[in-house]
């Protein structure tokens, strides 16, 4: 009661002393982020959080989130911890970070698992789904857990989301191909209060190459979009499902039309925009391209500072600058891990003139403990080659074998040249370490997490041993 009054008194302090013109406003807040201002969103919401609202805390928390700048992202942390301890949605909303969160520890992920399950029986929405994948991600820490088991009960009791999360399941275990036809039975029943069953069911009619059911279901979607339905983020999602050449045929047209539609108020777009444009030059020019990443930059979307970056990398539509690339990676790499796989090409070939091994190292690592398959074979490589760095074979086979695990096609004819140069010693030593290295990462092909710590020792020449460190 002491506190409630501590709140009243200061909010009567702040009408006092800034009047009604200048009061943080929480509906002002609202309004401001569904037209897309987070600015003045995050000010009232500041202002109020502040004061000790927890609504408000976790409304600027959530716009801190979305920023996917990494001291944002601890800042969010430390807001939602700010108010979990007196809201469920707090909580909830921290559960999800942790779970999500990259480098997490085991202790960490028990906190996620213990806020979750609170939340959950809290009656807190969107819980089940960032569980799920937490087990999923980190099966080392939840031995205990069958996920299947799990599932099947939450189905049993009819635990919202539940469906989805045998979806999830099905996603992980590679089986979604065998399950389509329960895909599209749950998504059609959850349409209406599960929008991220649109990118299912287009996902599932585009492996069919259903083009009926598509078009419906677009109709639905942007019908949906107009009524506020269904946010912005979603179209995206499923633009990209629609251009995605691995799903069959591409269907760009549609995808770009939903994509324009969104983009004056979600800046992201812009940038997917711009991806369409790279990935299909057909359907637009390069003034059109850097058009649309002139506008992502302008909104600060670290994706399009990626793609300009790439551009300028591989030489595709614009004459190739390594220059320019690592400037603009260089933005992107805090949050983009693709963009830490470039840089560490750009430095491991020397496109700068000369090779950089250390800042080559650390950047590969970085993208590779991210999910960059392709960073394990260019570390591989690194290692194997020795240009700039001494030939380390137990660590050109540690990630050799990572490479393999992921599917680089490359990767086993090197992976097997790498381990006929280890003597036994050696290849004790190098097993040791792929085991920890996997251990590192979660031992999961779900687990895309960069991560800080030492783990692996690499020999370079100015020094027998120094840790790797991303």
């Amino acid at each position: 009661m002491a506190k409630i009054q501590a709140q009243l008194l200061l909010l009567l302090t702040a009408l006092s002393l800034a009047g009604c013109a200048g009061l943080p406003d929480q509906r002002l807040a609202q309004e401001a982020m569904t037209r897309g201002d987070t600015a003045t969103a995050a000010q009232n919401y500041r202002q109020l959080a502040d004061l000790g609202y927890a609504d408000a805390q976790v409304g600027l928390a959530d716009i801190q989130l979305e920023s996917g700048d990494p001291e944002q992202l601890r800042q969010a942390e430390a807001t939602y911890r700010q108010a979990a301890t007196h809201s469920p949605r707090a909580a909830a909303r921290l559960g999800r970070l942790l779970a999500s969160k990259p480098g997490t520890s085991d202790a960490e992920r028990h906190e996620a698992e213990a806020l979750l399950k609170d939340a959950m029986a809290a009656g807190e929405q969107n819980t089940l789904l960032p569980l799920t994948l937490l087990y999923l991600r980190y099966p080392q820490s939840f031995p205990q857990v069958n996920v299947q088991q799990q599932i099947s009960q939450w189905r049993a009791a009819g635990q919202p989301q539940a469906e989805l999360a045998q979806v999830l399941l099905y996603r992980s275990q590679g089986s979604y191909d065998q399950h389509l036809d329960e895909i599209e039975r749950i998504c059609t029943a959850a349409l209406a209060r599960e929008d991220a069953c649109y990118v299912e069911l287009a996902t599932v009619y585009r492996k069919r190459g259903q083009a009926e059911q598509q078009h419906a279901l677009v109709e639905q979607l942007q019908s949906a979009y107009r009524q506020g339905l269904v946010p912005a983020q979603r179209v995206d999602a499923v633009a990209q499902v629609l251009a995605d050449p691995a799903l069959g045929t591409p269907d760009v047209p549609t995808a770009k039309t939903l994509l324009e539609q969104i983009a004056p108020s979600y800046p992201a777009a812009w940038v997917s925009l711009a991806r369409l444009l790279y990935d299909n030059p057909d359907q637009g020019d390069i003034d059109q391209l850097l058009s649309y990443l002139d506008k992502g930059r302008a909104a600060a979307q670290p994706r399009a500072e990626l793609l300009l970056g790439k551009l300028y990398y591989d030489g595709k539509l614009v004459p190739p600058d390594p220059r320019k690339a690592e400037q603009h990676l260089l933005k992107a790499a805090p949050s983009e891990p693709s963009a830490n796989y470039y840089l560490g090409q750009i430095y491991r070939r020397g496109y700068l003139g000369q090779v950089d091994p250390d800042k080559a190292l650390d950047h590969l690592l970085s993208a590779a403990r991210s999910g960059q398959n392709s960073a394990d074979f260019a570390l591989a490589q690194l290692f194997s080659q020795g240009r700039g760095v001494q030939p380390d074979p137990v660590n050109a086979y540690v990630f050799s074998q990572l490479a393999v695990q992921a599917g680089k096609p490359e990767a086993p004819a090197l992976a097997a040249q790498v381990e006929q140069q280890l003597s036994a010693a050696q290849r004790a030593e190098a097993q040791q370490r792929l085991r920890a290295e996997r251990q590192f990462r979660g031992d999961s092909t779900m687990l895309r997490a960069a991560a800080s710590g030492d783990v692996l020792s690499v020999e370079q020449p100015a020094s027998n041993t120094a840790d790797l460190r991303p």
